[in-house]
């Protein structure tokens, strides 16, 4: 687009949407090359982020049911991405950590990402680029969402995690 356009917010918030699900969907079809989800892929990344998180704080930084996360982590271990090991603190808990093979399947996820992000926002020119980071970290802030955390993690509001 060349001209400002002069929408209603209403119509521009449905624009954010559709685009958002838009890039969503095709970064998801690009992970399932490396056979991993964008859930499993930000769960890996928070833990590379945060190692040795118990699985009780892994939930709650994701805003989501801790049965929900260990799944994840079950099926992540199975593949060797990640690893239980004793709390160094807390009997009772596991400290979770990436493996080798979690360091290299995150180093996959960043490529793809790099290039769909390329994909995605290429015609852009960088003022374009820098003023919609801009916006999108401004409305983010103004909604409470948690930096690097995506919301499809958390339990609608109203609802807890069981």
């Amino acid at each position: 687009m060349t001209t400002e356009p002069d929408l209603p917010p209403g119509q521009v918030a449905f624009l954010l949407a559709q685009v958002g699900a838009h890039v969503a969907a095709q970064f998801a079809r690009r992970l399932e090359q490396l056979d991993t989800t964008p859930a499993t892929a930000g769960l890996l990344r928070l833990l590379a982020a945060s190692p040795g998180m118990s699985q009780q704080r892994l939930a709650n930084a994701l805003g989501t049911a801790p049965s929900q996360v260990v799944g994840m982590i079950d099926q992540l271990q199975s593949a060797g991405l990640v690893e239980r090991r004793p709390h160094p603190t807390d009997r009772r808990t596991h400290a979770v950590h990436l493996t080798d093979a979690g360091t290299r399947r995150l180093r996959d996820i960043g490529r793809v990402a790099r290039d769909h992000g390329k994909a995605q926002l290429g015609s852009l020119s960088e003022t374009q680029l820098r003023q919609l980071a801009a916006t999108l970290t401004a409305l983010a802030e103004t909604h409470g969402l948690a930096e690097h955390v995506h919301p499809g993690y958390q339990q609608p509001r109203g609802r807890r995690a069981r």
